[in-house]
């Protein structure tokens, strides 16, 4: 199942600040997502945090990731920046996706954040994230399509097409709070029955931050309309 992962700076301190450090960053994140069976679809790198999309290939796979790739790239940060000490606030934190409603949506979520946050104003013009790839086929070896978003063509050239299209008009705001109380109360996202399900799986009452299918937002996306803080 797909999990939406967030890990933020501490005390929400910058955790990039050069053009090397993304690339520092993508380079050590694939080497973990190889090493312990992760498939990432998505991922904004914000300059205090970080959104990723992925799919573990095993129960562990995504904190051995995470943590693969913290013990690479803290030691880099600090002695780039001469600085000591922890560089995350504290545990990363996820939220299990129900595919079936909400796949899309998240991976709108994400790729649509440096809009929200005023940085640009098309998720074209943000260089460190999935958006060019997934909508317009720019090459990124990091990601690995999820069957969602194959099931929209039957090539690459016509899954772009129909991406970038409902990309451009489906903004999403009615699910925005949704997803974002997924994460941070690290809930399951989706309907009853995907949240009951995951309950039963791990036999405990973990509670749902969301039951229901999202509605379609009728609002469409504007290069001229105002920026929204990012989250």
């Amino acid at each position: 199942m797909p999990v939406h992962i967030i890990q933020r700076g501490n005390n929400r301190q910058a955790i990039f600040h050069k053009e090397k450090d993304y690339y520092a960053y993508l380079a050590w994140l694939g080497q973990g997502a190889e090493k312990y069976d992760c498939a990432i679809h998505g991922y904004a790198l914000m300059s205090n945090h970080v959104h990723l999309l992925a799919t573990p290939g095993h129960a562990n796979s995504i904190s051995k990731m995470i943590q693969f790739t913290g013990r690479q790239y803290v030691p880099y940060f600090n002695r780039s920046y001469e600085r000591t000490g922890t560089l995350w606030e504290g545990r990363y934190k996820s939220s299990v996706i129900d595919a079936e409603s909400y796949y899309l949506a998240c991976l709108h979520y994400i790729e649509m954040n440096p809009v929200r946050a005023g940085v640009v104003r098309h998720p074209r013009d943000y260089r460190w994230s999935s958006y060019c790839c997934n909508a317009e086929g720019e090459p990124n070896s990091l990601i690995t399509p999820h069957s969602m978003y194959t099931q929209l063509g039957d090539t690459p050239a016509a899954r772009q097409k129909v991406y970038s299209k409902w990309f451009s008009t489906y903004q999403g705001l009615e699910s925005l709070a949704d997803i974002r109380t997924a994460w941070h109360s690290g809930t399951p996202l989706g309907e009853d029955l995907f949240c009951k399900h995951i309950e039963w799986v791990v036999d405990h009452k973990i509670g749902q931050s969301r039951r229901g299918r999202p509605k379609r937002a009728l609002t469409p996306f504007s290069e001229t309309s105002t920026p929204k803080k990012g989250l």
